[in-house]
């Protein structure tokens, strides 16, 4: 159940240039070549959203060009999205104030190939039983992609701080594992959910400011070894219980402890009902801090205990019509009054996002149309789509939470020239025309309505819209040389 918390608008941060040319700056391929065919590259994907490589690219030889990139056996996820890291980094060191959330979580891309062992499986799907009772299995080829977004506490998207690819030919699930061995007893190091500390390591020595960034992740996430983790690189975390773990000296567990705490507050959210109306609820909040012991077996010997606040908000009249709203977090960071419970959930409602960024690469990029033929070429093709979708997400805040920023941050000398000339009979006349004014009008490019009661533009109407801008900026181009010639 997603909780909708509205947004910050005031104006408190301080805003770097985001153009995009900005998260190709500092990437350093081996060959100065190849960072000019990817910055070529990424802009004809941007003018091209959703488009396929041929119509990005208009022509056979920018086509060949792009393949031969993605093909390269020097280029990779980490070339590509180094420049992107190292401007996530600045955009965190410019905001000032507030804490810095690093959502993570994994997404799978499926693919249908002719050829598919070249790419990998993500998962095994049951599609029926045999005659003889035994289930009919269907291998789903694709890779998957687990990523760290970093947004501000307000909800700004700040850029990836990590990432990583891997398909299923090179790792085995947990369910794999249960069938030979009890998963417990495999080193952390042997499993996929070694990646959700893989990149809380990766984001923290990038970042440069442990104190102040809390990982976020949800119940996949409630790994002991990522605490542990936490507190050697001097961070924070926040996830979603799955484990109820043993407490204390071991004859209780969380939710006993819980259990016989008091409820200390209420707090009413919004969200949206079966219907989609938005209705209040209220939420019984309590918390208490817990000595929590590691696994049973090698872990408890290998791993200390860990003193962290246990979170509950749980909804306090039942519904009939939808599930209740039970939320049960943990964290390493101090609780002392309601209010700071209440800013913990407020947090960890913003998980969201990293959700919404995987849908702009699905949906507006159209991730999982692409015909690639092995997984090195797709992640690297995945890899391009990610700087893209961040800023089409970084865009689609932007507008909300600083509107009278100078348009310039965002757009081009010549994309301004061109929303100049693009017809709005309301705001024509405006002489101080800010970010909010040209956003608004690619948001309108792609359908936006702009009603008196419409909430703010989301992500598909962004990308739309600026599709629709690349295809005016064409007209644009070639109406300018016709006049000049």
């Amino acid at each position: 159940m997603q909780i909708l918390i509205k947004e910050d608008t005031e104006d408190k941060n301080n805003i770097k240039m985001q153009r995009l040319d900005y998260d190709t700056a500092s990437c350093n391929f081996k060959d100065k070549r190849l960072k000019e065919r990817f910055r070529k590259i990424l802009e004809q994907i941007w003018n091209g959203i959703g488009k396929t490589i041929p119509f990005a690219c208009q022509d056979w030889a920018n086509t060949k060009a792009a393949y031969r990139f993605l093909s390269n056996e020097n280029v990779s996820e980490k070339e590509i999205l180094d420049g992107h890291f190292i401007a996530t980094k600045e955009r965190v060191t410019a905001q000032k104030e507030g804490m810095i959330l690093v959502l993570q979580d994994t997404t799978e891309f499926s693919y249908n190939s002719s050829n598919p062992d070249k790419i990998g499986w993500t998962t095994n799907l049951q599609i029926g039983k045999s005659m003889m009772g035994k289930p009919i299995l269907y291998k789903k080829c694709g890779i998957l992609m687990h990523s760290s977004l970093a947004v501000t506490d307000a909800g700004l998207p700040l850029g990836l701080c990590a990432i990583k690819f891997w398909t299923r030919k090179q790792f085995k699930g947990t369910n794999e594992l249960k069938k030979r061995v009890n998963p417990t007893r495999i080193p952390i190091e042997e499993k996929e959910s070694y990646r959700w500390l893989e990149n809380l390591r990766q984001s923290t020595e990038l970042l440069q400011d442990p104190a102040r960034c809390i990982h976020i992740g949800d119940r996949e996430s409630d790994i002991y070894e990522l605490f542990v983790l936490a507190k050697e690189c001097n961070t924070h975390f926040l996830v979603r219980i799955c484990q109820d773990r043993l407490i204390d000296d071991g004859s209780s567990t969380m939710t006993d402890a819980m259990n016989l705490v008091t409820i200390s507050g209420l707090h009413s959210v919004t969200i949206k009902d079966t219907n989609g109306k938005m209705i209040e609820v209220e939420l019984e909040i309590k918390y208490h801090n817990i000595k929590i012991l590691p696994p049973v077996g090698i872990k408890r010997k290998k791993y200390p205990a860990l003193m962290l606040t246990v979170i509950h908000a749980i909804e306090k009249e039942i519904p009939t019509d939808r599930e209740r709203i039970i939320w049960k977090l943990v964290t390493d960071l101090p609780i002392t009054k309601t209010e700071e419970a209440i800013e913990k959930l407020h947090w960890y409602s913003l998980r969201w996002k990293i959700e919404t960024f995987h849908k702009i690469l699905k949906s507006g990029c159209r991730a999982e149309s692409l015909k690639l033929r092995t997984a090195d070429r797709l992640s690297n093709l995945i890899a391009i789509f990610c700087i893209v979708s961040w800023r089409i997400f970084w865009m689609t805040m932007i507008a909300r939470m600083s509107p009278n920023a100078q348009p310039e941050i965002a757009f081009t000398k010549e994309e301004l020239e061109v929303l100049d000339a693009v017809p709005n009979k309301s705001n024509d006349n405006i002489q101080n025309k800010t970010l909010y004014y040209y956003l608004n009008k690619v948001a309108k490019l792609g359908g936006y309505m702009n009603r008196a009661l419409d909430p703010p533009p989301g992500n598909m109407v962004m990308w739309r819209g600026f599709s629709k801008l690349s295809d005016i900026r064409f007209g644009f181009n070639m109406a300018m040389k016709m006049t000049c010639g």
